[in-house]
């Protein structure tokens, strides 16, 4: 069992807000993982307030991206919650840096228990914000979860579906994956003899010319830009590769088209997650979802860029819904 240790230190790789109130949280998930999340509320309130619990993207942590989303949130308004999901950052779980289609959705389950429950929230008002692979958990866990109120999905994957089918589903064959299940089954025995597991997904430390173009958006995201930090797995050597083998088998987000709440997903029209979002919005159903294309935008534009980020829109679109 991981021993949790909080730091309180302000170590986001955003600055602090003055419009908010900032404190750690912890809850438990239905797995008994303790989830560690950092909590923004707007100064000087005391009514009870709607909510959102941001996470993601997939490889960082609560003082990356979704902290940024969770505080420029609660800037307008929300009492907002950035966690880290299970076996990542201050949340504990073990082995460490690991990924469960199950565990990652029930995190926002979690988090909505833990919202929903809370004297400073309106139970009936929460939703809930994922950000590149947590998009994918996030409109899972909506399709599972009817006390979710409204969802924003920004730049989303599906991360079960990239991992069986490849980027663009271009090794969606039964060769193909049966290569790779070799691959990593042979890993697996390596790394019982090894007594410890790879890692795999961190980011590259020197780019070079003939890397694909979201290999380079992400090291100039995580090293170059805002995003480095040292408990984010993506910011260092990665996921364990064989651990999240599950994702090949336990595809998510099979009855995407019976979510009655509102949706909003948002992507960048350069995004290489573009045709993720895009189809994945395909079988949604309904009048109240809503797909929002950035002009010019690319991937990681929509991390870390405050003013690409159209924090108005999905800001209106939560005080519509919530």
């Amino acid at each position: 069992m991981i021993d949790i240790k909080l730091t309180d230190d302000w170590d986001k790789v955003f600055p602090k807000s003055e419009k908010v109130s900032h404190k750690k949280v912890t809850f438990k998930n239905r797995y008994g993982i303790t989830l560690v999340a950092d909590l923004y509320k707007p100064k000087d309130t005391m009514d009870k307030l709607p909510a959102i619990a941001c996470c993601g993207p997939f490889g960082a942590v609560k003082e990356q991206v979704s902290g940024l989303y969770a505080q420029t949130l609660a800037e307008r308004g929300f009492l907002t919650i950035a966690f880290d999901p299970s076996f990542t950052g201050e949340s504990g779980g073990q082995p460490r840096d690991m990924a469960s289609p199950d565990i990652n959705t029930e995190d926002f389950q979690a988090a909505v228990d833990y919202l929903i429950t809370s004297d400073e929230v309106d139970g009936d008002r929460v939703g809930i914000c994922g950000i590149c692979g947590w998009g994918g958990m996030a409109i899972n866990a909506a399709s599972l979860d009817t006390r979710i109120k409204a969802t924003v999905t920004s730049t989303m994957y599906n991360m079960t579906r990239v991992t069986a089918k490849g980027y663009y589903d271009e090794a969606d064959n039964a060769d193909a994956r049966y290569e790779m299940k070799v691959a990593l089954n042979n890993q697996r025995t390596e790394d019982f003899k090894n007594g410890e597991y790879a890692k795999a997904g961190g980011v590259v430390k020197e780019v070079t010319e003939d890397m694909p173009q979201f290999v380079k958006d992400y090291h100039d995201f995580y090293i170059e830009d805002l995003g480095y930090h040292h408990r984010s797995p993506g910011s260092n050597d990665g996921w364990n590769v064989v651990g999240c083998m599950s994702f090949i088998s336990q595809p998510i987000i099979a009855y995407s088209d019976e979510i009655k709440s509102p949706v909003l997903m948002i992507h960048g029209e350069n995004a290489h997650s573009r045709y993720f979002s895009e189809d994945e919005f395909e079988k949604l159903t309904g009048d109240n979802k809503e797909l929002m294309i950035i002009k010019g935008a690319n991937h990681t534009d929509l991390y870390y860029k405050t003013d690409v980020i159209p924090f108005e829109k999905i800001a209106r679109f939560y005080n519509e819904n919530l």
